[in-house]
């Protein structure tokens, strides 16, 4: 039975998996095309920068990022692809349980002879293996991107290796909190709103931190734990902001473990 929920969970988000791996392809493709303009055109990209209000780039994560360097410039593009892949997977955490809820299936699942603690798992696996597909192909399509417009100047893997190997704990910070309010929530009739809502909340939240100066605020979002300009401008991750990601990440879903395993599912009669 977890087997046949996995498979099943697994395959509607097929189409989810495919459309995103798509949408951020598109994206990437799309920027990294206008690179070498870019490159080409260091003095008036420096120009340009400084047009700018300093917090209008601190607000889109362009402060202290070279456009004029490969990996300067693809930080720019993972900055939009971060926000991408943290809507799916706020998507994910947010519908895991509501959705039998919502389309009154939850009862005649849990009247089957399968522990809750199973569901949940049997659940939580099929969405992590669906972002995993979607991080995989965002890994290939950087990768092949980068060498693609690269126009032979040197690449430094080591640092694209530590943005694209972030994408993996971004994700599960989201699945694993949008599932954990999913479940402190009576009812999630549509999860769009509410992982938008958690998406830029938190975006929002770590500009306003930057552009104040209160790193305080950087506790609390993931986009400050990996930001792609400290990323690439260092050449290595934060490891006491990491490591509040996973923090955050393991008390989530042990939390929605323990609310799942109490939660008084609505009946369809």
């Amino acid at each position: 039975m977890p087997a046949n929920i996995f498979l099943q969970e697994f395959k509607s988000r097929m189409g989810s998996v495919l459309t995103w791996s798509v949408a951020i392809f598109t994206l990437i493709l799309a920027y990294m095309s206008m690179f070498q303009g870019f490159a080409d055109e260091t003095a008036m990209v420096s120009q340009l920068m400084e047009s700018f209000p300093k917090e209008l780039l601190i607000a889109f994560g362009m402060a202290d990022m070279d456009w004029s360097t490969l990996l300067g410039f693809f930080g720019l593009v993972f900055i939009f692809c971060q926000i991408c892949l943290a809507i799916q997977a706020a998507n994910y955490g947010f519908s895991m349980v509501s959705i039998e809820e919502t389309e009154w299936t939850a009862d005649f699942l849990l009247s089957k002879p399968v522990g809750r603690t199973r569901i949940m798992t049997a659940k939580l696996l099929a969405a992590s293996a669906a972002l995993a597909l979607t991080a995989g192909f965002v890994c290939y399509s950087s990768v092949m991107a980068v060498i693609l417009f690269s126009g032979g100047r040197a690449i430094e893997f080591r640092i694209l290796f530590l943005l694209l190997a972030s994408i993996p704990f971004f994700q599960f910070f989201f699945l694993s909190v949008g599932m954990l309010i999913s479940l402190l929530i009576k009812r999630v009739r549509s999860v769009t709103p509410f992982s938008m809502g958690l998406v830029f909340g938190l975006y929002i939240l770590n500009a306003f931190g930057d552009m104040i100066g209160e790193t305080g605020l950087e506790i609390l979002s993931p986009f400050q734990h990996f930001t792609p300009a400290a990323i690439v401008r260092e050449g290595r991750w934060d490891l006491p902001l990491v490591l509040i990601s996973i923090t955050v990440t393991m008390i989530a879903i042990l939390a929605s473990y323990r609310l799942y395993a109490g939660r008084d599912i609505a009946s369809a009669v």
